[in-house]
């Protein structure tokens, strides 16, 4: 299945965000000097999206003007304009000729980093009419509204957020077969109070769950974080062991920084990323700290020799996030899980989508690709230096 076009519910007043929003549509409030429209047509045009439909309502011609038939941002637009008061059920059925046979839908004022051929995926797997993507919110920065089965079907939507069994909240980001118009009425309503229950009723709601945070414009308040994370990054994770300093033997650890020792050609690699701007972050496992072999406080001594010798080649390290905990503890941090790169992205508001992980094995490979990071295995033919100056440099 492939989806080409995406549908943006971008039409309603946004009260939240007054008194903005009395002067400036939603989508067309700046961070960092661009409508935040704009960066979700990027990541649709990443993801392969070659039509947008906007569905508009209030102040409408000033994001017409702006974006017009797309032609200068290098996507086709078109546009379904409605009455300020059409909740998004409405805005949905009243573009209904416009609409392909499957479709992305999106809210105008969340970002998350769109994998889209992940949701087709889970969509195609489970054969239903609609999937949604939500937000795992381990940290509970906010209310859940949806229970999402192990095997991805949506079995629960509380839009009162008052119930306690739920694991994730629904941040947009829907796959819809057309198909799903003919489950709403010609009256006004909402998509949301309407459809969910009854695709739910017909197990016909998948969910995609998601632990990368999401971002939004919906207040005041989320503005500076959303602007931070939309900001240009250069970022780099790299593992430890085997990619910055020798390998222990195997069941061995480095436990002491006498018998801790750099590479060839790592701190030259470090070096040249730090003179390229990148923010350089360490991502490692040390389950010798669960296995008695030593303690909190001696790896951070390690850590500040390994810091302070960087220093001297003018590279420093943003911070180094580690998995004390041993391979049967069940822990999210240990990779190949990947733990520690989304609590650097949630720390650091970072698009792990466009970041590099640079690693030395399978486990390395398998967390940054379930991140979303562009990840890169060194060897013996291809150290840090050599990936580096081939990968990164030039990227």
């Amino acid at each position: 299945m492939k989806v080409k076009q995406a549908v943006i519910l971008a039409g309603g007043k946004g009260t939240r965000v007054r008194p903005l929003t009395d002067t400036v549509p939603k989508p067309m409030i700046r961070l960092n000097h661009r409508p935040f429209l704009e960066y979700l047509i990027d990541l649709l045009k990443d993801n392969g999206i070659s039509e947008v439909v906007l569905l508009l309502g209030y102040l409408h011609e000033k994001i017409v003007d702006h974006f017009q038939d797309g032609s200068k941002f290098g996507i086709c637009i078109r546009y379904s304009i409605g009455e300020v008061s059409f909740e998004t059920g409405k805005r949905i059925k009243s573009a209904e000729m416009l609409l392909q046979d499957n479709f992305l839908l999106m809210y105008c004022d969340n970002y998350w980093p769109l994998n889209l051929q992940n949701l087709i995926a889970l969509h195609s797997k489970n054969q239903t009419m609609a999937t949604v993507t939500v937000y795992t919110n381990k940290d509970g920065a906010t209310k859940n509204n949806m229970l999402v089965s192990e095997d991805g079907y949506v079995l629960r939507y509380d839009k009162s957020r008052t119930n306690t069994q739920l694991n994730g909240v629904e941040i947009g980001f829907y796959i819809l077969n057309k198909k799903i118009l003919s489950l709403m009425p010609e009256t006004n309503f909402s998509f949301e109070k309407e459809i969910l229950p009854q695709l739910i009723k017909k197990h016909q709601l998948s969910g995609y769950l998601t632990d990368h945070k999401y971002y939004s414009i919906g207040s005041l308040e989320r503005l500076p974080t959303t602007e931070q994370f939309l900001q240009p990054k250069k970022v780099i994770f790299l593992d430890r062991d085997g990619v910055i300093n020798k390998k222990a033997p195997k069941s061995e650890y480095i436990t002491s920084w006498k018998v801790f020792e750099f590479l060839p050609g790592s701190v030259k690699a470090m070096a040249l990323l730090a003179q390229k701007g990148y923010i350089i972050f360490i991502i490692t496992n040390q389950a010798g700290i669960a296995r008695g072999f030593m303690t909190e406080a001696e790896l951070e001594e390690i850590h500040k020799n390994m810091k302070n010798e960087l220093n001297k080649h003018d590279v420093r390290i943003e911070k180094i996030y580690h998995c004390p905990h041993g391979w049967d503890e069940g822990c999210d941090c240990r990779k190949p899980k990947p733990g520690m790169l989304y609590k650097a992205a949630k720390e650091y508001n970072l698009d792990l989508s466009k970041t590099f992980f640079v690693g030395d094995d399978q486990r390395d490979l398998e967390a940054g690709t379930a991140a979303g990071c562009k990840t890169i295995l060194v060897n013996d033919k291809s150290p840090l230096l050599e990936i580096v100056k081939r990968e990164i440099l030039h990227a």
